[in-house]
């Protein structure tokens, strides 16, 4: 069968939007070939550089299959009146394109229709691909596009310079922002020049284009880049190249035709932190790390090409990164040196001047308010000392005060790791630089969480006080906006609560928020959304990190471990212990037992569901004296005892035995829905037994939601 090569040149795209592009590229071809009838057994390969995306499609049809199609129309009785067609009748063959002698009665659940078989004939390929393509090129997501052509309206991240499009060796003639597909791609831009590339089919493509120094595929460039810096490192006995995913994934995305080049500067840099050291390098000329076998910054960077050069013009190229990198560590200890003549203790007044946002105030504002967040918070921990709390406030205090310096100013991204850096050089306490170095802990889903207790304290107290504070202003984000990153600084919260070992075992999600909103009655609205925000956290938290299934996520996130907002009754339990229980019920949700006891409580849900919408009232809890069936009262003694069970084994970490006394319901549950009948005529009775299924749900859902585990 044929292959399909779509090619789309353009001018460079930002490297950060180039991986989804591609991937989403892919997507949409193969939905359109596959909703257009035109795949059979196939494979899909997506290629990128900065340059172009791609995708080519092996096992595609030359043209669609002739098909067959059974349409439904109106009723028999709207279709014909006294033996003729009605205006219905006619209408629905017109639109069916067949005669109304044609029509024919179709018998089904809801009665008898008219019907008619509709014949459609397949198209060729290249026809179809011409009419769809323009579509999907043009429903590409794009963070930011534009416009580039006067008065057109097609709109694209950045300008198309070119389209190549072939079925086999046949061009399609898709046409796109006043292009028309051709057979013709371009090499890189400087090694092969403005002379075309034809590929005359699809199977040429990787290789006629790495001819052209062009490598498509990102994994080969990758790989590519890989060895590169490895060669390059080895000019320097026991050196490597220090790690970076993300890096290497930037200069992937940045190049065609990849190189790397070694470069230098003098020792009397290393004398700055390391971190500023990296960040230069890293963050602001995607240059590489060089370190010894111990880890230790070595005078070396490695920067990534996109071309390839001689010895003399690697000379000249090296000459190059190494004045600016020269340039820029100047900067940085010009900066270091300014700044310690201001100590961070007495930058603090300086944060009334440094706008948090335009609606809630200076960062002093924030600070204030975190303070009293780290405050509550650290009065909920174990062990907890008065005297803890002067390293705590001191923490919190000097926290943002960095955002002052003139490092910060120029170098961003190192905001909380100056402060830490500057706390510990102008001797402030330990336990605080590195609370101060960790409070943006983690950056991201897989990055590291804080390690220390006043670290903990402080990035939980700083990003609920920002959550909260963003809320009250009604700033939430909705669908794909997220601009103050408040879906971040939540997940960092759940995961905080869930690994840190200083907190994860007597901390909940509801001390956290109720610290940042201290239970006034006017916030108690404003209290329940940020608490659902939050469990939205844990649920995604659960499912990318912990790798739990969506069903199991859901019953947990909707756990009374989980949710329970009233501590009064001591059953608010570590954060640690949520997500452990999640991770056991995971491996244990696919057993009969599990399965057998979630279908029999979601029977039991749904029969108090069903009692509330006819507006019957019952309460939690069960009268003794009113059980008499001795199913009944078999099933109130196993709930009790599983209820202990539950609240001891839960807290022990003992999440097999949870489970396992949950399972053991099986049997008296099986028994009460064989020999009671819930709804009968005498109301105390009725409401009574309704009372004890409402028990039992209460019971078992504390620990997780078992209702949703049902549909597995």
């Amino acid at each position: 069968m044929p292959a399909f090569l779509l090619e789309i040149g353009l001018e460079e795209i930002p490297a950060r939007m180039i991986a989804a592009a591609q991937k989403e590229l892919a997507e949409r071809v193969e939905k359109m070939l596959a909703r257009e009838n035109l795949l059979r057994a196939h494979a899909v390969q997506s290629y990128s550089t900065p340059r172009r995306l791609a995708v080519l499609v092996e096992g595609v049809l030359a043209h669609q299959p002739d098909t067959q199609e059974e349409l439904v129309g109106p009723s028999l009785k709207v279709a014909y009146k006294d033996g003729a067609p009605t205006p219905a009748a006619i209408a629905f063959a017109k639109k069916a394109g067949v005669e109304v002698s044609a029509l024919r009665t179709i018998t089904n659940a809801k009665g008898e229709y008219i019907g008619a078989t509709v014949e459609r004939k397949g198209r060729p390929a290249v026809e179809v691909l011409a009419e769809m393509l323009p579509r999907e090129m043009a429903g590409l997501y794009w963070a930011k596009s534009m416009y580039w052509r006067a008065g057109k309206p097609e709109r694209f991240v950045r300008p198309l310079r070119w389209l190549l499009a072939l079925l086999d060796a046949e061009v399609v003639p898709v046409e796109f922002a006043g292009l028309k597909a051709d057979d013709v791609s371009y090499g890189h831009r400087v090694l092969h020049g403005d002379a075309p590339v034809v590929i005359a089919k699809p199977s040429e493509y990787v290789a006629k284009l790495e001819k052209a120094k062009v490598v498509v595929d990102v994994e080969a460039r990758r790989q590519r880049i890989r060895k590169a810096l490895d060669a390059a490192t080895r000019a320097v006995p026991g050196a490597r190249w220090r790690e970076n995913e993300e890096l290497v994934d930037a200069v992937t995305h940045l190049t065609e035709w990849p190189t790397a080049l070694l470069g230098n500067f003098e020792k009397e840099h290393l004398t700055l932190p390391e971190e500023i050291l990296e960040t230069v390098m890293r963050d602001h000329q995607k240059q590489f790390v060089v370190e010894d076998a111990n880890g230790k910054l070595l005078p070396h960077f490695l920067a990534v090409l996109n071309t390839e050069v001689g010895a003399a013009g690697a000379a000249i190229i090296r000459h190059g990164n190494e004045r600016v990198l020269r340039a820029r560590f100047n900067d940085a200890r010009f900066f270091w040196d300014v700044d310690q003549k201001i100590s961070l203790t007495d930058r603090v007044e300086m944060l009334r001047n440094v706008t948090f946002h335009k609606d809630l105030g200076s960062y002093y504002d924030k600070t204030e308010k975190n303070l009293k967040t780290a405050d509550y918070i650290s009065k909920k921990l174990s062990g907890y000392h008065s005297d803890d709390w002067e390293n705590i406030r001191l923490a919190v205090e000097l926290a943002k005060t960095d955002l002052t310096t003139e490092m910060v100013k120029e170098f961003t991204e190192l905001q909380g790791v100056v402060g830490g850096l500057y706390t510990n050089a102008q001797g402030i306490p330990k336990d605080v630089s590195d609370a101060i170095y960790e409070q943006y802990m983690p950056l991201g889903a897989t990055n590291r969480i804080p390690s220390t207790k006043i670290g903990a304290i402080l990035a939980l107290s700083d990003k609920m006080t920002t959550i909260t504070e963003m809320f009250k202003k009604n700033i939430i984000p909705t669908g794909s906006k997220d601009p103050f990153a408040l879906r971040r600084a939540g997940a960092g919260v759940v995961r905080i609560l869930a690994e840190n070992t200083h907190v994860h075992g007597n901390l909940h999600l509801v001390d956290v928020v109720h610290a940042t909103n201290q239970m006034d009655e006017a916030d108690k609205t404003l209290r329940f959304h940020v608490l659902d925000f939050m469990l939205d956290r844990l649920e995604f938290y659960l499912q990318e990190s912990c790798e739990i299934r969506l069903q199991v996520a859901r019953a947990v996130r909707n756990s009374g471990a989980a949710t329970y907002d009233d501590d009064s009754a001591g059953k608010l339990v570590g954060y640690g212990y949520v997500a452990g229980f999640a991770k056991a019920l995971n491996e244990q949700v696919g057993s009969a037992d599990v399965l057998a006891v979630a279908e029999l409580l979601k029977r039991a849900a749904n029969i108090q569901r069903q009692a509330k919408e006819k507006g019957i009232q019952f309460s939690g809890e069960e009268a003794a004296a009113l059980l008499v069936d001795p199913a009944e009262k078999e099933l109130a003694q196993r709930v009790t005892e599983v209820d202990a069970s539950i609240q001891k084994n839960y807290r022990e970490g003992k999440y097999s035995e949870v489970i396992a006394a949950i399972a053991g319901l099986q049997q008296p549950l099986n028994a009460f829905f064989e020999s009671v009948m819930v709804m009968v005529d005498d109301e105390k009775t009725r409401n009574n037994r309704l009372a004890l299924l409402a028990r039992t749900v209460a019971v078992v859902r504390w620990a997780a939601d078992f209702s949703e585990l049902a549909s597995i």
